[in-house]
C-alpha cells in the first residue's frame, strides 16, 4: 500500500483578510498563480465565481511531458475569510485534500496551505513520489509564493519561503 505524504506552505501577505480572502476565493484566478508550464485550464462552464461548498471545478493539466489529464475538484467545506478546502474527485492522485487557511496579522494575512495527497499504483506511487512528484508539488507551491509576492507585494518583515513535506501517515 502507498504512503500519504503531506505539506504545508505559509506566506505573510501585506493586504487585508478581505482583499487575500477576494483574490483566493475565486476560482478564475487559479491560473494566474499556476505555473504555465503545466498547461492548467479550467473547463467547467458552471462552476460559478467564487467558491461554495459543493462546488466543482474541472480542469484540464499536463503535468508530465505535455501530456493533457482530466481533474476535478470539490470544494467540501467554506468558512467565509478564515478557510476553504479542495478534495479531488477524479484525477491523477489516489487522495488530494487541499486546505486553504487564511488568518489576520499585524499588517497583513498569514496564508497556509496543507495538502495531503497519496499517489495510486501502491509502491510504484511512492517511487514515483521520490523521484519526480514531490519536486513537482515543491516548484508548483514555490511558484505560487513567487505569483502571490509579484501581485501583492513582498512582506516586509522576516519570511521563510519554503514547503515542509511529512515523509509519510
Amino acid at each position: 500500500m502507498s504512503k500519504v505524504y503531506s505539506l504545508k506552505t505559509v506566506q505573510k501577505i501585506p493586504i487585508s483578510l478581505a482583499e487575500a480572502w477576494d483574490f483566493f476565493s475565486r476560482p478564475q484566478n487559479l491560473k494566474e498563480i499556476t505555473p504555465s508550464n503545466l498547461g492548467f485550464n479550467i473547463i467547467s462552464k458552471h462552476h460559478g465565481d467564487r467558491m461554495y461548498q459543493g462546488q466543482i471545478i474541472e480542469y484540464k493539466v499536463s503535468p508530465m511531458l505535455g501530456i493533457p489529464l482530466y481533474w476535478m475538484t470539490e470544494i467540501t467545506h467554506v468558512e467565509e475569510q478564515n478557510f476553504f478546502v479542495d478534495e479531488q474527485r477524479f484525477g491523477p492522485y489516489s487522495l488530494w485534500h487541499h486546505q486553504h487557511h487564511f488568518k489576520a496579522i499585524d499588517g497583513g494575512v498569514e496564508m497556509t496551505d496543507i495538502v495531503h495527497y497519496k499517489l495510486p499504483l501502491w509502491f510504484l506511487g511512492d517511487i514515483a513520489n521520490t523521484i519526480m512528484v514531490r519536486t513537482q508539488l515543491r516548484g508548483i507551491f514555490d511558484h505560487r509564493f513567487q505569483a502571490v509576492e509579484q501581485r501583492f507585494g513582498a512582506w516586509s518583515g522576516v519570511q521563510e519561503k519554503r514547503v515542509l513535506f511529512d515523509g509519510s501517515l
